[in-house]
């Protein structure tokens, strides 16, 4: 069990650090993925004035599930609702996680709808 905390201590950490150095403006947001043993999140974030401009999520559409082929789906929504939103850039805020898997998938998929990171 010792080991689950040091794991939960090294993520926050990471976060911290990586939060220092990234921060969304209405031009360019920060695009916050979120990752759980079940689903994807994904946000589109102003931090200046900390609104959600735009968010999609492996519960609210038709996929439902954690897996891959649910982060290409959430990535190509969240890079619509950023079409819409008339935003092309944002700053990638991966959460701490590695860049593999899931989280590459969903970078990956709203990447072909547009949006640059």
């Amino acid at each position: 069990m010792a080991n689950t905390n040091v794991k939960r201590v090294m993520l926050k950490k990471r976060v911290a650090r990586l939060r220092k150095k990234m921060s969304g403006v209405p031009e360019r947001p920060r695009l916050r993925v979120t990752r759980t043993a079940k689903h994807i999140y994904a946000q589109l974030i102003d931090d200046t004035t900390g609104h959600t401009l735009a968010a999609a999520s492996s519960r609210t559409l038709p996929v439902y599930g954690g897996n891959i082929e649910a982060a290409k789906i959430v990535g190509k929504e969240i890079g619509e609702k950023a079409k819409e939103l008339s935003i092309t850039q944002a700053c990638f805020d991966r959460g701490g996680r590695l860049y593999h898997g899931r989280i590459k998938a969903l970078a990956d998929a709203a990447r072909e709808t547009g949006l640059q990171f």
